[in-house]
């Protein structure tokens, strides 16, 4: 019992999925419709990419490309900076949990050294966002881009012309906020002298590649899942136990119920008017309340206004703690740590996020009106 309530605390979305699927199939009994609930290229695409950024996050890439960064780093202000443009950019290509989940424990362990706990608190609230904010700009930066992607064929150049501005305006807002980090002195760890094995790094890498060209549909979703088995069983079986299976099951989970209400007459009007011409605030708020990537799958049967909703769930990221899954891991780490503050925590928290929030989504209202 007790490993129950363990696993409900630790994945609620997980079961909220599971609990919702399982009630609309006593609405909508399983047929051979269900079999067409699942994107399975979203799946594939998903599962490829989680076992390649595993596999590079495992020889050590990220962490001692992260350390010879930070050698240039003289003062908590600059360091937070450096660390929040990390946390950006590598969530562009590595997923904004990936990102947090490796620089939050690296965050800690230097400022660790600084005693500075307000400042640690402002930088890993600041990494958060920036994770999300980088995460918004590429297909493969997050889950529900890309299911959006391949759910309304977006295009490369239509991607980045939708999300360039509003992630550009968040940047600059994060950047501006780490002013209020102190100009004291302080020392990155040296860089450890470990080498990278050149044969796994390619293999990796190589599969990385893949995963972007199956996304830009320059190959077929069967070729990534092969590419990812394949270099498992050459560099590491056991990289297949580091994916995230939960997160694959929560997507079924999701197809299945947003299947089933889909085929709910009344429901299906319901969400079909609602969401006519307001795809941009509902799914934004919706966010607030079940997480962006369930937002994003729930709604996307419901409207073609791919763009709209795509910002709408990723600006949607912002405001509460459960708004975006990597927000909570980033604050599960900081939990974790000795001497968390919570409180302190969830204070600055809100208080950045929710001006985000309102920041971007009043820009973005405002862009398309004009």
């Amino acid at each position: 019992m007790e490993k129950i309530r363990k696993f409900i605390k630790a994945q609620p979305v997980m079961v909220i999925s599971f609990i919702l699927a399982v009630v609309t199939m006593f609405i909508i009994p399983p047929d051979r419709e269900y079999i067409g609930y699942c994107n399975r290229t979203v799946l594939i695409e998903l599962f490829a990419l989680m076992a390649a950024v595993a596999g590079l996050r495992s020889i050590g890439i990220f962490d001692k490309a992260t350390r010879l960064i930070l050698q240039k780093a003289g003062t908590v202000r600059r360091l937070g900076a450096v660390m929040i443009l990390i946390c950006f950019f590598s969530a562009m290509l590595v997923t904004n949990d990936v990102a947090l989940i490796t620089f939050v424990p690296l965050t800690l362990l230097i400022y660790g050294s600084i005693n500075d706990e307000k400042s640690l608190i402002l930088t890993i609230v600041l990494e958060s966002a920036a994770a999300n904010l980088g995460s918004m700009m590429t297909p493969v930066g997050n889950p529900q881009n890309l299911f959006l992607y391949d759910k309304f064929g977006l295009t490369a150049m239509i991607f980045l012309k939708t999300m360039l501005p509003v992630g550009t305006l968040g940047l600059a807002a994060v950047l501006g906020l780490t002013l209020l980090l102190p100009k004291d002195k302080c020392k990155a760890p040296e860089p450890k002298n470990e080498k990278i094995p050149i044969f796994k790094a390619a293999v990796y890498t190589g599969l990385f590649l893949m995963c972007i060209a199956a996304v830009f549909r320059l190959v077929p979703d069967w070729v990534c899942l092969l590419a990812a088995l394949v270099a498992a069983v050459i560099c590491d079986v056991k990289l297949l136990m580091k994916v995230d299976y939960i997160l694959l099951a929560t997507f079924v989970c999701f197809f299945v119920f947003v299947g089933n209400i889909a085929r709910i007459g009344a429901v299906s009007d319901f969400f079909s008017h609602i969401l006519s011409g307001k795809e941009l605030v509902v799914a934004a708020l919706l966010s607030q309340l079940i997480s962006n990537v369930p937002a994003a799958v729930m709604l996307a049967e419901f409207t073609n206004q791919g763009t709209a909703l795509l910002l709408g769930v990723d600006i949607g990221g912002f405001g509460t703690i459960i708004a975006s899954m990597a927000s909570l891991i980033a604050f599960q780490i900081y939990r974790g740590s000795k001497e968390a503050k919570t409180g302190k925590y969830m204070t600055v928290f809100t208080a950045v996020n929710a001006a985000l929030l309102v920041l971007l989504l009043g820009f973005q209202l405002i862009i398309m009106k004009i």
